[in-house]
């Protein structure tokens, strides 16, 4: 209701009209669009567990420090042997879109890591990392780190 009435008020003021034709045509337009936004509106479900957000919020901030200095060794050229850049392919349990939209933030946020693809019918995230040493250790930190939380928040 409050979005029809946002739409119709701004039709009329861009219209600079009161006239009932652009009453019923902003009425039209309103309705159309506040039926259009309300299905692209996702399901307010909201995050549950403060204590759980507190703990990623301190995980996500002292990985964000640890490899920004990781980063900084690469680009300066310390530490350069034996490191390589690639793509990792991981299954994924979490499902709702606040908890990946989330995760998504949380790869990019993170030096050395970007959110490449998320295939939501086989639902396996690809990442790239800049320093991929262990591809097993990284699932497995990631999992722990952060998918296991975002599920206790969100799920």
């Amino acid at each position: 209701m409050r979005t029809f009435l946002l739409v119709l008020a701004l039709w009329l003021v861009l219209n600079e009209s009161l006239a009932a034709s652009h009453v019923l045509l902003g009425s039209a337009i309103a309705l159309t669009a506040s039926l259009g936004l309300a299905r692209l509106e996702p399901a307010r479900r909201g995050a549950r567990r403060p204590l759980a957000m507190a703990r990623l919020a301190g995980y996500v901030a002292a990985d964000v420090i640890r490899s920004n200095i990781a980063v900084a060794r690469i680009v300066l050229g310390f530490g350069r042997k034996g490191r390589t850049a690639g793509f990792l392919t991981m299954p994924v349990a979490v499902q709702t879109p606040e908890a990946l939209a989330v995760m998504a933030c949380i790869v990019t946020a993170t030096p050395g890591t970007s959110w490449v693809r998320y295939d939501r019918a086989s639902r396996r995230l690809t990442i790239h990392v800049l320093d991929l040493v262990d591809e097993e250790a990284w699932i497995r930190h990631f999992k722990e780190r952060y998918e296991r939380r975002l599920q206790e928040i969100f799920e």
